[in-house]
């Protein structure tokens, strides 16, 4: 709040130099930023004067104000904010440009994805950043609609590379973007004494000084306080009382506007009762609905005095009340029965709005009211098509609660329950799903309510009763033929008992439930069951019956991923790769995130057990996308990848920040702790052993394997066995790593999948005794890991460092070659230094690492350089990435000269040059 026009804000000089730097340094980056304090401290007023300094140094300002009335209206803000962009939209791309139309219902109504209007706003506001810089104002953000707040969140986490600043006001108590990838949020404190003074004294000079002394206490440096209380006082409307102390300040400054209003006509005050419950802008619908909550004509010379006492505010045809604390005094003030009969006229008003309208109407009723519950129905269905999945399920919670028919009212909680799945809103599902579980169901919901019982796989409990809960409903299920639900309800039960094992009697129950469905051996449900439950007399079918599906699982990509699945988990990782980048494609074509980042994460985990280290593949987008989405879970799970990455090719020690924060997931998830944990050892180890440090290396890996340590995982143990043998030929436990190998043998079975195999030849050949080692190096060498580079390079360096210790000194040379020249070629540098210190005390000298300017890349680059040297133009790159054109375009004037060349022309021979394995999807 200016003390007066085109003067500085007092006391908030240092807050302005702030906020001036980024706008004056906005070409070298856009960046997000939160204001966030109580009530009038002054966060809309910053942003004013930094709008008129933005709108003075030619910046393009666009503005949006969140709303508590229109909270419910999807994409009510975002319509608000790009109303002056809208001309552009036609050069967006048509998935991008529809998605957009839709969602401001400017378009014919199709089912759009979410991250494609996304996607198209971030690229508005790119292409008009080309003209000028662009600031996003963005003021009581936390009154927003949440699909816009969801798009904003998106955009936010995009811009560091274009000339776009966004700059947010918000409450404290619940700012939104809590997340530190998206918005820096500072907290804005009063201004402080001397600034209130100068303040006070500017706008009520005449002040008695005990008064004067008395509001200064009161307000506390809160700038709106000390000129309302001041006003109040000056007007005489307002008189001091003893209980004023203790009143927090949001109320005392709702009292003093709600006074304000009291003392206006029946006319004005009806304009303000309808603008208090309005969900829109438009004055000539508040003046219409006042009209009728009056019973006479209500013009906009008749509403004036509300514009003269600041309550309200005027531009054009546009009006909003001038603080949010005016809207909460008025609304607070209101008897049940005005506000009904407001909410009643501003529906008839709206006929040309029907979504508004029937919201109206629902807030008129006292009572329920089937007829409202079915249009409200009918508008979450209309807000979906147009990707707004979190209103839709307010508007279905809504249209719940004024059901009269208790089956239908939780027919539509289940509806919500089923929204809020999609966005991975796991603990408001719980709760719907309790308040659900105690009514009257219609068969078909009971269904739905199984089906929400067993969805779960992100956090979900693994107790043992919930678990056998699941495998009842399915059986129930059977019992009723209903082979899809029974099958949804056994897999989430499998999956459940994968992140944390219960035991085998009660993963036993779950495949015998599995086999009385009675479906064909290859159905991709029954092998991804068979495979989570981890019996290995069953391995050898799962295998078999994969081997038979094509990779694409016959244009079914839902099929593929379950394929991938059973793929991974049997160890056949080969398989799971193959079978994994079908869904990643479709899913990534589609803008669904959230299941992307999940195919992604598991297939990082395939690709590190085959030896391929590299993160732009897939585990980097994973770790990324599921920390945008908010799926804990799969974004620990993708950082224990990269940081297993980051050891191989670079090395690091054991205070690796992403194992941390994996480690802190994993411990507040006890459900899924054992399965990240293991993780977490096995990415310790293998830095452990990258840096020489048996001891410790055998240390962190022994964990996977002792059952009472929160680390164990039944199957993780398999897959690190080989890194335990090495930890153990060097510490002198071989006996001990020799118990761990015959208990893997017996896991395991006679027919091991790939990934065991290779682990099993592996530690044979490093545990065996002298007699009979050399053959068994051999056959691991020409067994499993034939075809993987990274696996036969571990055979040659654990072979040639046997042989060097039988003082076989010439003879290990050779295979000490091999592995340093694999490791090399594959990036593994830590590795390759591992054999090059082999080769030097076998006397040899003289190996540098291989030069490759692609280790500069990051992995966003380097997957920009893989699609731009397929030929895709970088709009294509753009929406595959989630990233706007100019962005793509940045990285790629950043790529060029890292690779040597000048032109996209040349990138395919620069990767092929350099070892490039392009990504799978």
């Amino acid at each position: 709040m200016s003390t007066t026009n085109h003067r500085r804000l007092v006391g908030r000089d240092d807050e302005l130099r702030s906020l001036f730097g980024h706008l004056d340094a906005v070409d070298s980056g856009g960046r997000a930023i939160g204001l966030f304090g109580e009530p009038g401290v002054g966060k809309s007023a910053l942003q004013a004067e930094v709008v008129e300094h933005a709108r003075t140094t030619g910046f393009t300002v666009l503005t949006a104000r969140g709303s508590q009335s229109e909270t419910h209206l999807p994409f009510a803000g975002l319509h608000q904010l790009l109303r002056p962009l809208l001309p552009r939209v036609d050069r967006l791309p048509a998935p991008q440009r529809d998605a957009l139309l839709v969602c401001f219902a400017m378009s014919d109504s199709i089912e759009v994805q979410p991250f494609f209007t996304s996607l198209a706003v971030l690229e508005l506001l790119v292409d008009a950043a080309g003209d000028s810089p662009v600031l996003v104002c963005l003021d009581d953000l936390h009154w927003m609609d949440q699909p816009s707040t969801d798009v904003l969140a998106f955009v936010s986490r995009r811009i560091a590379g274009e000339r776009v600043i966004v700059l947010c006001t918000s409450r404290p108590e619940a700012p939104p973007f809590a997340d530190p990838h998206t918005i820096a949020w500072t907290e804005l404190d009063g201004i402080d004494a001397a600034a209130s003074a100068e303040l006070l004294d500017a706008r009520a000079p005449r002040l008695p000084p005990a008064v004067r002394e008395r509001v200064l206490r009161q307000a506390r440096g809160n700038p709106l306080a000390l000129v309302e209380f001041a006003g109040a006082l000056e007007s005489g409307r307002y008189a001091w009382t003893e209980f004023d102390e203790d009143l927090p300040m949001t109320t005392r400054l709702e009292r003093a506007f709600a006074i304000r209003a009291e003392h206006l006509d029946p006319a004005v005050r009806a304009v303000l009762t309808v603008a208090a419950v309005d969900d829109g802008d438009d004055l000539d619908d508040v003046l219409a609905a006042a009209s009728i909550l009056h019973g006479s004509p209500v013009h906009l010379g008749t509403a004036q005095p509300a514009f003269e006492h600041g309550l309200l505010t005027v531009t054009g045809e546009r009006y909003r009340i001038a603080h949010p604390l005016i809207g909460s005094a008025l609304r607070q003030g209101m008897p049940p029965a005005a506000r009904r009969e407001a909410h009643a006229a501003l529906a008839q008003v709206l006929t040309g709005h029907p979504d508004r309208a029937v919201w109206h109407r629902a807030s008129s009723v006292s009572g329920r009211d089937e007829r409202i519950a079915a249009e409200l129905e009918q508008a979450a269905e209309n807000a979906q098509r147009r990707g707004a999945i979190s209103s839709a399920a307010a508007w279905l919670e809504r249209a719940a609660a004024l059901s009269p028919d208790p089956r239908s009212q939780a027919a539509r909680l289940l509806g919500a329950a089923e929204l809020g799945f999609q966005l991975g809103r796991f603990s408001h599902v719980e709760q719907i799903k309790a308040q659900v579980a105690g009514m009257t169901l219609r068969h078909r919901d009971r269904s739905r309510l199984a089906w929400l019982e067993g969805v779960f796989h992100d956090g979900s409990t693994g107790e043992p009763a919930e678990v056998r809960h699941l495998v009842g409903l399915a059986e129930h299920a059977t019992g009723e033929q209903d082979v899809d639900l029974a099958m949804q309800l056994l897999v989430g039960a499998a999956r459940r008992v994968w992140w944390r094992d219960p035991g085998p009697t009660l993963r036993h129950e779950i495949v015998q439930a599995a086999e009385r469905v009675n479906l064909p051996a290859h159905d991709p449900r029954l092998l991804a069951l068979h495979a989570l439950c981890g019996f290995h007399e069953r391995t050898p079918m799962v295998v078999e019956q994969l081997a038979r599906w094509p990779a694409d699982a016959d244009g079914q990509p839902e099929l593929a991923g379950l394929l991938g699945i059973a793929a991974f988990c049997t160890g056949d990782f080969r398989h799971a790769v193959g079978f994994l980048s079908t869904p990643a494609r479709e899913l990534r074509a589609q803008g669904r995130m959230s299941l992307l980042a999940e195919a992604l994460a598991i297939r990082a985990w395939a690709e590190v057990y085959l030896g391929v280290f590299d993160p732009a593949r897939s585990a980097d987008e994973a770790m990324r996308l599921a920390d945008e989405t908010g799926q804990s879970l799969w974004a620990a799970t993708a950082r224990i990848a990269v940081a297993l990455i980051d050891a191989v090719r670079e090395g690091w020690d054991t205070r690796h920040a992403l194992l941390s924060e994996a480690e802190h997931v994993a411990l507040r998830t006890p459900n899924a702790a054992s399965s990240l944990l293991a993780g977490v050892q096995l990415a310790r180890g293998t830095a452990e052993l990258g840096a020489n440090r048996h001891e410790q290396a055998y240390g962190e890996l022994r964990r996977i394997f002792e059952t009472a340590d929160p680390a164990f995982q039944r199957m993780q143990q398999v897959w690190a066995l080989g890194y335990l043998a090495d930890a153990a030929v060097r510490t002198d436990r071989r006996a001990e790593a020799r118990t761990a190998l015959a208990s893997v043998e017996r896991l395991v079975g006679a027919s091991p999948p790939t990934g065991a195999a290779i682990a099993l030849e592996y530690a044979r050949a490093v545990l065996a005794d002298r007699a009979s080692a050399e053959s068994l190096f051999h056959a691991a060498r020409d067994g499993a890991a034939s075809q993987l580079p990274w696996h036969r390079a571990r055979i040659d360096l654990a072979h040639g460092a046997w042989l060097r210790r039988q003082r076989r000194v010439l003879e290990s040379r050779g295979p000490l070659r091999a592995a340093r020249s694999a490791f090399d070629a594959v990036g593994a540098r830590t590795w390759a230094n591992l054999a090059d210190q082999e080769l030097r005390a076998t006397g040899e000298r003289g190996w540098q690492p291989t030069s490759n300017p692609r280790e500069l890349l990051s992995p966003q680059e380097t997957q920009i350089a893989e699609l731009a040297a397929q030929g895709l133009s970088n709009r294509e790159i753009g929406q595959r990435l989630f990233l706007s054109h100019r962005t793509v375009s940045s990285h790629l004037y950043r790529i060029f000269p890292k690779l040597g060349v000048a032109s996209r022309g040349q990138l395919a021979a620069a990767l092929t040059r350099h070892g490039n394995q392009p990504s799978a999807g």
